[in-house]
């Protein structure tokens, strides 16, 4: 495992084109893209103002700008650098913009949710779609790019819209989950409550529907029926004795690095930091860190704020927010707990590498956590300092991944799938040298 040298950054926004040739990321005003094999940069943007979002066109051929204090969008070009566009929302204001998937229309959602703005790159013209809800992941398309489903408040009442990308009307109008050809697919609860669903993934293969809830349970539907098939909770101690669980805890600074290497000119300057570790298997019953969440508060810390299903559909991974320092790792295929993974600090962010079943698991700190079923790891970041890890970015092909900082980031390359194996420890979670 090799990292590279670090490069500013603001905004945490750093990011890979959907090619996976280039890299994108953010300096206060300016945008700098880089090459993904070399790190050389490409090609620097000045825009109007401080960039606070930033997104690829899906054919990684433009990239968007968002400056949402300005009401502003610009839009650069790989292919023609000096052209560019730009959008000014006015003073309907601007709280979100995202690309449509044909990576030729921006969709800017105004201030108060008034409505969603429709921009063609091609022919200039505008659409409007009124009465959008005022909520995270309100819209979405479809993998074919044809179809948007978008999420209304209108009349007190909530609803679910279908529009047809092509001229962004109206295909479907119903309450509820409905399919495109307007069967009723399912109303779910999951339970009596006055706090319900709090997150929601599906599978990649689509077969399976994860609904975390702020009972602290997990419920898996599946695509049939869209009948629950089970449910996870998430105790606070761990009593099977076939459920692996990973503590993590310090170790003493070794003379050697092990299987790390740092060869130029992809290394850091400095020493590693003295506060390493390991990952530990502890034999049960084993009791979590938990929180005692505060339920009549809005947005309590309670219950699953985390779900994602690994790339082959096999694993899925969450995080209950009562108990933040621990990763919770379901086998799919056995409907049952796999492994529990503990940590000194709260989860912050993981993610599936999207070539096989790898997580990536930081904590705020200077490490990255890495787990697969050959076992886990726990690295330090290398360099002068601290390089508390806030997020995380995976390489389309999973051969490395962006570690972003407050500041700065800086790229982690790891092994490729052939020989994912020499990157892990044995079962007993210690890094083989």
């Amino acid at each position: 495992m090799n990292f590279s040298e670090s490069f500013k950054l603001s905004g945490l926004l750093c990011r890979f084109s959907p090619d996976g040739k280039y890299l994108a990321s953010c300096v206060q005003y300016r945008l700098v893209v880089r090459d993904v094999t070399t790190l050389q940069i490409l090609q620097l943007y000045t825009c109007v103002d401080q960039i606070q979002h930033i997104e690829w066109s899906a054919d990684s051929l433009f990239i968007l700008c968002a400056m949402y204090r300005r009401g502003l969008v610009q839009v650069w070009s790989l292919e023609q650098p000096e052209w560019h566009c730009k959008i000014d929302e006015g003073s309907a204001g601007l709280v979100a913009s995202c690309w449509s998937p044909d990576g030729r229309h921006i969709l800017n959602t105004t201030e108060f949710h008034l409505r969603i703005t429709v921009w063609s790159l091609c022919t200039k013209s505008v659409s409007y779609i009124k009465y959008p809800k005022a909520c995270p992941q309100g819209l979405t398309f479809t993998r074919d790019g044809r179809y948007l489903a978008l999420a209304e408040r209108r009349d007190c009442r909530d609803y679910v819209s279908i529009f047809v990308c092509s001229d962004w009307q109206l295909l479907r109008y119903k309450v509820l989950l409905y399919s495109l050809d307007g069967r009723l697919l399912s109303a779910y609860c999951a339970y009596e409550w006055s706090l319900g669903i709090k997150s929601v993934a599906w599978s990649p293969s689509s077969q399976f529907l994860a609904i975390g809830s702020y009972d602290g349970k997990v419920r898996l539907l599946n695509h049939v029926t869209w009948k629950m098939i089970t449910e996870f909770g998430h105790p606070a101690t761990i009593n099977n004795p076939k459920t692996v669980v990973y503590k993590e805890a310090e170790k003493t600074p070794q003379l050697g690095l092990g299987h790390l290497s740092f060869p130029p000119p992809r290394a850091m300057a400095g020493a590693l930091s003295t506060s390493e570790s390991k990952y530990e298997i502890t034999s049960g019953p084993v009791s979590l860190q938990t929180l005692k969440p505060v339920a009549d508060r809005a947005n309590p810390r309670m219950g699953v704020g985390m779900l994602a299903f690994s790339s082959d559909s096999y694993f899925l991974a969450s995080r209950n927010d009562n108990v933040p320092n621990a990763v919770w790792i379901w086998d799919i295929q056995k409907l049952k707990l796999f492994v529990v993974l503990e940590h000194m600090s709260p989860v912050r962010s993981f993610q599936w590498d999207p070539q096989q079943p790898r997580l990536a698991i930081c904590t705020g700190g200077s490490k990255v956590y890495l787990w697969s079923p050959a076992g886990c790891v726990s690295v330090q970041v290398p360099g002068e300092g601290d390089f508390p890890v806030l997020g995380l970015c995976w390489h389309l092909r999973g051969d490395s991944l962006a570690l972003l900082s407050k500041d700065h980031f800086c790229l982690c390359f790891l092994e490729t799938k052939e020989k994912v194996g020499t990157a892990y420890g044995q079962r007993d979670g210690m890094p083989r040298t």
